[in-house]
């Protein structure tokens, strides 16, 4: 068997995993990274990009047939049509550049790429098995970024008409009639988009109200906007199974009534859950936390020189949130202090219209006994919001009262995604009302309404 050695293993190579080992090649730490499947991890292949391209074209293809007949601005074109073979294809080659632009980033890192399926032996062994047989690595740092996969649900286990957010992916037509388990992000994120491509769309969601993780009023919006998309949310309902032909979902409300739902498709998109199992992470000594494992503010487990990033270490599951944790392991492994700090994560939704929080929300801020103001500006009143035809949202500020200081933003409406890093840095950089009012926002931007949003904190809106 062949063996190599290394300072820093890292096991997976997804967002997680490729940033510390890039980082710690950087670094001058010789550093061996693993990966079994294509490199990105869910995020680049089955997750993040691909459901975004889709995203996309699901948005254009909708704009397009809105603009069929005499539009409120006077645009008209023919009739749209969509070739969903090509959206998929465009949709493969966007991902097949990005994970060969990742190789290109380690080997520029001098990062030692092996592919293969590892077994861990020990906190700084594992085996490999590659195509040309089987590797022993030994490390002096073991870095687990080992990701998550999609969460089944024992009533309807994937296959056949019943997909995980991966396999929906890989559909070669859009369903005439997509029934989505789950009103989650991941759920109404593709839900949305296969709805604008003509699909007829049913939710069902156990919860009484979609996307019960996120604040209440932030969800309202993508609520009315599922409405006038045509698709049927079923919230206080559980997804029972199928029927013994396996066409028709069996769905019972929370007061006891049955229905059925036919569907081409069934998508189940009830969360992710860490993976954990086929690796021999079982051969070590280490700390969970719940299903995740356990970590300190470093990164660290309770093993010495074993690390854990990304998804393995719990929630938020954020692709950012793997990377910046990846980037300080590798630091802290060449000798820096680094402490992670999770208060500046922005969490973003990519329903229509989507939802960005960063911080605290205000029941969050309330719970922290401090006492707590809030602040909102409506894109109802935004320029351009307005000249792009989409008002729907707003932006939130919550702050201590008796300081100004910025605990938490949030903000529902189009393309907020974008304004995300700015929400970010104003957390990072302990920013009050004062520093976000006195600064020039440009207009005509939707980012205007951030400012107005601070300037209301202050008790001094200008356009509302």
């Amino acid at each position: 068997m062949d063996e190599i050695a290394a300072k820093v293993l890292v096991i997976g190579g997804g967002p997680a995993g490729y940033v510390c080992a890039i980082r710690a090649g950087q670094l001058g730490l010789e550093t061996v990274l693993v990966e079994q499947a294509e490199f990105g991890g869910t995020c680049l292949n089955v997750g993040c990009i691909p459901s975004k391209a889709l995203i996309h074209v699901a948005d254009a293809f909708h704009a397009a047939q809105g603009h069929a007949g005499s539009g409120a601005f006077g645009l008209s074109v023919g009739s749209a049509s969509l070739d969903f073979a090509k959206t998929i294809a465009w949709k493969d080659s966007i991902v097949g550049r990005l994970t060969g632009g990742v190789k290109s980033l380690l080997k520029k890192s001098s990062v030692r790429i092996v592919e293969g399926r590892a077994t861990i032996e020990d906190g700084k062994t594992c085996i490999v098995s590659t195509s040309r047989g089987d590797m022993r690595i030994r490390a002096e740092h073991l870095v687990l970024a080992t990701g998550s996969e999609p969460a089944a649900l024992s009533a309807l286990p994937f296959g056949g008409s019943v997909l995980s957010s991966t396999d929906v992916l890989t559909l070669t037509a859009v369903p005439q009639h997509l029934v989505v388990v789950g009103a989650g992000y991941i759920g109404l994120e593709l839900g949305t988009a296969f709805a604008k491509m003509g699909a007829q769309v049913t939710v069902v969601e156990a919860a009484e109200r979609i996307l019960p993780a996120w604040d209440e009023e932030l969800t309202r919006p993508v609520a009315k906007r599922l409405g006038s998309l045509g698709v049927e949310v079923r919230t206080a309902n559980f997804a029972q199974g199928l029927t013994d032909d396996g066409s028709t979902l069996t769905v019972k409300h929370v007061n006891g009534d049955v229905s059925l739902l036919a569907a081409d498709n069934i998508l189940v998109a009830v969360g992710r859950k860490p993976r954990t199992q086929g690796f021999g992470l079982e051969r070590l000594d280490l700390a969970f936390d719940g299903p995740f494992v356990a970590i300190d503010r470093r990164c660290a487990t309770s093993m010495r020189h074993v690390w854990a990033i990304g998804d393995l270490t719990g929630e938020p599951m954020l692709a950012h949130r793997a990377m910046a944790q990846g980037k300080l392991v590798a630091e802290v492994i060449a000798g820096q202090r680094r402490e992670f700090d999770h208060r500046a994560i922005a969490t973003i939704c990519f329903t229509d219209p989507e939802i960005v929080t960063v911080g605290l929300l205000p029941e969050q801020a309330k719970a922290s006994n401090v006492s707590v103001a809030t602040a909102r500006f409506p894109f109802a009143a935004n320029g351009r919001a307005l000249t792009q035809g989409d008002e729907l949202g707003f932006i939130r500020v919550v702050t201590r009262a008796d300081n100004d200081l910025v605990l938490g933003i949030q903000a529902v409406g189009a393309g907020v995604s974008e304004l995300a890093a700015g929400f970010a840095l104003a957390l990072e950089m302990g920013a009050t009302v004062e520093d976000i009012a006195g600064t020039i926002h440009a207009h005509p931007t939707r980012s205007e309404a951030f400012q107005e949003a601070a300037l209301g904190a202050s008790g001094y809106a200008l356009h509302i």
